[in-house]
């Protein structure tokens, strides 16, 4: 598996996804128009996600050249959401056993459409910008079925997998090289105020419909089983399962996030 830098160099991937659409195109000529104007009309993976989300997010209050615009003054003010963005791309391709090329990430994965939109949100929210980022928030919901508070942190190679449903709080932090599944809550325990919303470190991954609640936090490279409901710390490279969740075993694997096993690990 490549963790290199290629993973997370914009130009690098770029050029693969455009390899990759003159490729779809000469075997889907249907598909012509869409690539082109999504990939192949553009100089860089900014400019075409700029206008992918724009698409997808335009309503009758904002249209998609104004998103367009907003996308492009926060990759511009804001590079490092491009080599985040190409390490989520990498993330999906080296992750998910459904995806076989970078192409399909961008055009249709609404977990990779999702985290992007919430990085804007995420800039505007720390850019004093605080109503357009609950704006773009509201649209994520809608659109993809995620609902991410604008303040929540997230590092580079994240993976949300099928993505409907999951749900993370404002004062939640997701460190790099985490995998998240469907139907997963990273919230509070109640209306408390402050600080109140798990700490994800890196290589975690964390099962579909698990519950993980409250200021706590999850060990790097712990495993949290399907269903489970968290109320405590993890430990670092443990596996948790159960309602509450309770530790069974060591993780076999470094980062679970990586090889995306969702069996249980039980010695």
């Amino acid at each position: 598996m490549n963790t290199g830098s290629h993973e997370r160099n914009p130009d690098l991937v770029w050029a693969k996804l455009c390899e990759e659409a003159t490729h779809v195109i000469a075997q889907e000529p249907i598909l012509a128009s869409y690539v082109y104007n999504c990939i192949l009309n553009h100089r860089s993976l900014a400019s075409a996600l700029s206008v992918i989300l724009a698409n997808k997010l335009a309503d009758e209050v904002m249209s998609a050249v104004s998103l367009r615009e907003l996308f492009e003054e926060a990759f511009e003010s804001a590079p490092t959401l491009i080599v985040a963005a190409s390490a989520d791309i990498r993330a999906v391709y080296e992750r998910d056993a459904a995806t076989s090329t970078y192409l399909p990430v961008v055009l249709y994965l609404k977990g990779f459409q999702s985290i992007q939109v919430h990085r804007l949100a995420n800039y505007l929210w720390t850019h004093s910008r605080k109503a357009l980022a609950s704006f773009i928030q509201s649209r994520n919901s809608e659109v993809f079925a995620v609902d991410i508070h604008p303040g929540c942190t997230l590092g580079m190679g994240i993976m949300f997998d099928h993505a409907t449903g999951i749900v993370i709080g404002e004062t939640c932090v997701i460190d790099d090289d985490v995998s998240i599944l469907q139907h997963v809550t990273l919230g509070g325990t109640g209306n408390e105020q402050g600080d109140r919303h798990p700490k994800v470190r890196s290589g975690v991954l964390i099962s579909a419909g698990a519950k993980v609640l409250g200021n706590i936090e999850i060990g790097s490279g712990s495993k949290i089983g399907a269903g489970s409901v968290v109320l405590s710390d993890v430990r670092p490279h443990t596996t948790v399962v159960g309602v509450p969740a309770r530790e069974i075993g060591k993780c076999e694997a470094d980062s679970p996030a990586k090889t995306m096993d969702q069996s249980l690990d039980s010695h």
